[in-house]
């Protein structure tokens, strides 16, 4: 019975070690299904951050591209207004230098120059005029009740009269100089030229 005792030892062994082995095989392969699952859920997280990523880097330089066609085309648009503007001025401007060659051009002067005379009363002051309309000094000068000093101002382009009161620290603007300008803004504002 020895020798079956040996044999039922070694089977028993043989049968546990067979057990285990079945067992490690099943641990081993249930850890590597779950190292698999763990690995491709990682790969996934990694791969949908990736595409995240790479999404807003792609938004980010369309937003970047866009943001930059738009400024170019509102700086062309800007200068395209700009230029029409200029152009109609300028058109205003020839227009109003054409009409400071004509008689009624004269009349408004004086009529200009006697509404700065009443708004200065009898103190004295200082007229400016255009360059071409100096030869009408003397006359507007007759209008004034206080002392008229008459100076040519080049910035007066088209023409009109400005007067300086010094007692009264006030500046009397009725150039067509000025009140074209005054227009732009108008014109800006009122000509559907918008920049969007």
């Amino acid at each position: 019975m020895p020798k079956n005792k040996t044999d039922n030892f070694l089977k028993a062994i043989k049968k546990y070690a067979n057990a285990q082995k079945k067992a490690m095989k099943g641990e081993t392969k249930q850890l590597k299904s779950e190292r698999l699952r763990q690995a491709e859920k990682k790969a996934k997280q990694d791969s949908e951050r990736m595409k995240r990523e790479k999404l807003a880097k792609m938004r980010s330089r369309h937003t970047a591209m866009i943001a930059a066609q738009t400024q170019k085309a509102q700086k062309e648009l800007f200068l395209t207004r700009a230029g029409m503007t200029d152009e109609v001025f300028g058109l205003a401007s020839e227009k109003l230098l054409a009409y400071a060659k004509t008689p009624e051009y004269a009349q408004k002067l004086r009529d200009s120059a006697g509404e700065i005379a009443a708004l200065f009363g009898d103190n004295d002051c200082v007229l400016y005029l255009s360059e071409r309309d100096m030869n009408e000094a003397g006359e507007l000068q007759a209008l004034f009740s206080g002392k008229a000093e008459v100076q040519a101002d080049k910035t007066i382009q088209i023409g009109g009269v400005k007067g300086y009161c010094p007692a009264m620290r006030i500046i009397a603007d009725e150039t067509l100089d000025s009140k074209l300008e005054e227009q732009r803004d108008w014109f800006v504002e009122n000509a559907s030229l918008s920049v969007l």
